[in-house]
């Protein structure tokens, strides 16, 4: 076991709960550890706007890698951003409304946004039952969206935008939308991400949670030898395989803990990481 003098945290799955929710628990231990000079971030698919509506009151840490690395922020300021191409937004958007597939785009500043045309199609992909295989805190958070989080435009506004994020309550639908994206994938480059079998978000090509990372630690001169990543899902695989000690949560499937050095007691619903942090480093 490592002596940690960073560690990386994705959020879904791993310091959420299936609720959506950052514990006190999870808090109180991040206190802990950078009290005791340990640096503690954030790595997640997020966006930094969607943050501070999951974390409990006074939840601080030493930064914040968002959007599967398309963005960092210290402090709360942006200290790195990339943007996808405008002509890729655009195309993305058309694919999407003749395949009627849910997408949120995401600024790298402000509210994420759907045209209103497109709204009957997303409104669809959320009707009720919630389809057995998708997680309840994905379709929480999905319904939650509809209802307040999304911003009804006419028409595409700004020009700096750090991600797609596109769901579907049926495998079969964002599997096609998948090959789709494939087939665009050799007109203009990008990175495709996913933490779901429901999902698939798109970023700048060659970007990822490893990147955002490695910015990171240029900046406090460490090395990947230095840091622990903890999270449960295929777009923190780049992370996992990046830094010196990679712990999957219990509650992530096979394949994730196959690649890792240890997996936690515990699931997100009981305090996995926090146990894990707590037993090991503190």
């Amino acid at each position: 076991m490592i002596k940690p003098k960073a560690i990386f945290l994705d959020m879904d799955g791993t310091i959420l709960t299936h609720q959506n929710q950052v514990t006190v628990k999870t808090k109180e231990v991040i206190d802990q550890l950078r009290s005791k000079g340990i640096l503690v971030f954030i790595a997640t698919g997020r966006s930094f706007d969607e943050i501070e509506a999951l974390v409990p009151e006074g939840f601080q840490v030493d930064g914040f890698i968002s959007s599967n690395g398309m963005a960092a922020h210290v402090d709360g300021v942006a200290v790195m951003e990339h943007s996808l191409p405008l002509d890729l937004v655009e195309k993305v958007i058309e694919k999407a409304r003749k395949h009627k597939v849910y997408y949120e785009l995401f600024p790298n500043k402000g509210s994420r946004f759907t045209l209103k045309e497109d709204r009957h199609f997303l409104e669809n992909e959320i009707r009720d039952p919630r389809t057995e295989t998708v997680g309840i805190n994905e379709w929480m958070s999905r319904k939650e969206a509809i209802k307040s989080e999304i911003e009804w435009k006419d028409v595409i506004e700004g020009d700096k935008f750090s991600k797609f994020y596109c769901f579907s309550r049926s495998k079969e639908h964002i599997n096609t939308w998948k090959k789709e994206l494939e087939e665009l994938k050799k007109e203009i480059d990008f990175t495709m991400s996913i933490s779901s079998e429901h999902n698939v978000e798109i970023m700048v090509a060659n970007v990822n949670k490893a990147t955002g990372i490695e910015y990171i630690l240029n900046k406090h001169n460490l090395t990947a030898n230095d840091i622990v990543g903890i999270g449960d899902s295929d777009n923190d695989i780049p992370m996992l395989k990046f830094v010196g000690h990679s712990v999957a949560m219990k509650n992530a499937p096979d394949h994730i803990k196959e690649l890792v050095d240890d997996v936690t007691d515990f699931t997100c619903d009981e305090d996995g990481v926090s146990d894990y942090l707590e037993k090991h480093f503190l």
